[in-house]
């Protein structure tokens, strides 16, 4: 196989910055969740920021997953959708600097797409997305036969949201089952299980191979108040699932067993892209193999060192030492 990871997702152009709850509550942004805005509001949030400091870096929740893998020695390729403008010459360009292959070789007029990443003191992280040019995302921006080349199939829940990309995950998840390639898919955010659980629920029941979730979303998913319920559900439903816990490290079923993970104790600053980090970790440990605790334990570290600074990477010098020491 050519890659480990195929990765499906929004191709965003993340810009991240630190705000107080005060700023939150002023412009009525809600806390704590991803929320799709139009592109006027965008526009006068980011016009209400400027002069602040920012980081800019092509994102997205698969794309961040996958570079994750990508920088601990995965090979990823990642099919998206950005516009023929300034912000998609610039996610093409980063993307590419990361050592991913993907599929924007022709792009469209339009607007490239823009997550806006506010961190607030309290380590929370509140976004607002404009999807722009992702939210055409179809199966002509999937490439079928980098798809075909890779072990596994990684898609991103957010795409559920726009029904021709939702009718994009129906075929490459087909498609995968066809060519014995595994998929696992992460459900993303809250928000969007909840107004969109019946796309969640069909991908589901197509059979995964791998689910990814923090603890509100496997209860949003579930309907259950519990985690210990939630669990108990999903057992019925996927293979093998990893949900985070935060602070207390994350609960891991493999099929047969399931056991939880404790977690590292640090000061978090910024839990932007954690979710993504101990995906992109996890994925790349379980790749080589097969051990569900040994990915849970790759997960858990990575994961810890990404909430301790801001933006949703790490660098590569910091990830090898990480992995050095988890290899010895």
């Amino acid at each position: 196989m050519k890659y480990d990871i195929f990765g499906m997702g929004n191709a965003l152009v993340d810009l991240v910055y630190e705000v107080s709850d005060e700023f939150l509550n002023q412009n009525k942004v809600e806390k704590g969740v991803m929320s799709l805005v139009e592109e006027d509001r965008q526009v006068s949030l980011l016009n209400l920021l400027k002069g602040k400091e920012t980081e800019k870096a092509c994102g997205g929740s698969a794309a961040n997953t996958i570079i994750a893998a990508n920088h601990l020695g995965s090979s990823s390729f990642y099919s998206c959708r950005v516009a023929n403008d300034t912000l998609g010459d610039f996610y093409k360009t980063d993307l590419e600097s990361e050592g991913i292959e993907h599929s924007l070789k022709v792009r469209e007029a339009g607007t490239t797409g823009t997550c806006l990443v506010m961190t607030t003191p309290d380590a929370d992280r509140t976004m607002n997305t404009f999807l722009g040019a992702t939210s055409q995302f179809n199966e002509n921006n999937v490439d079928w036969d980098a798809l075909k080349k890779s072990k596994w199939l990684y898609i991103e829940g957010y795409l559920v949201a726009a029904p021709d990309a939702f009718q994009a995950c129906l075929k490459a998840q087909k498609f995968a089952k066809e060519n014995n390639i595994k998929v696992a898919f992460t459900f993303s955010d809250p928000g969007i299980v909840t107004a969109f659980r019946s796309q969640m629920e069909e991908l589901v029941s197509n059979g995964l191979d791998l689910v990814f979730a923090n603890e509100d979303e496997a209860r949003a998913f579930t309907d259950e108040e519990t985690i210990d319920e939630a669990c108990f559900k999903l057992k019925e439903q996927v293979k093998a699932f990893a949900i985070t816990l935060g602070r207390k490290g994350c609960l891991v079923y493999d099929g047969a067993n399931h056991f939880i993970q404790e977690g590292r104790i640090v000061e978090a600053i910024d839990t932007n892209g954690a979710g993504d980090m101990f995906a992109g970790s996890f994925l790349h440990q379980l790749i080589r193999t097969d051990d569900y605790r040994l990915a849970a334990q790759w997960g858990v570290r990575f994961s810890s060192q990404i909430v301790q600074k801001y933006g949703p990477r790490l660098d590569k010098r910091v990830m090898e030492e990480i992995k050095k020491d988890l290899q010895d």
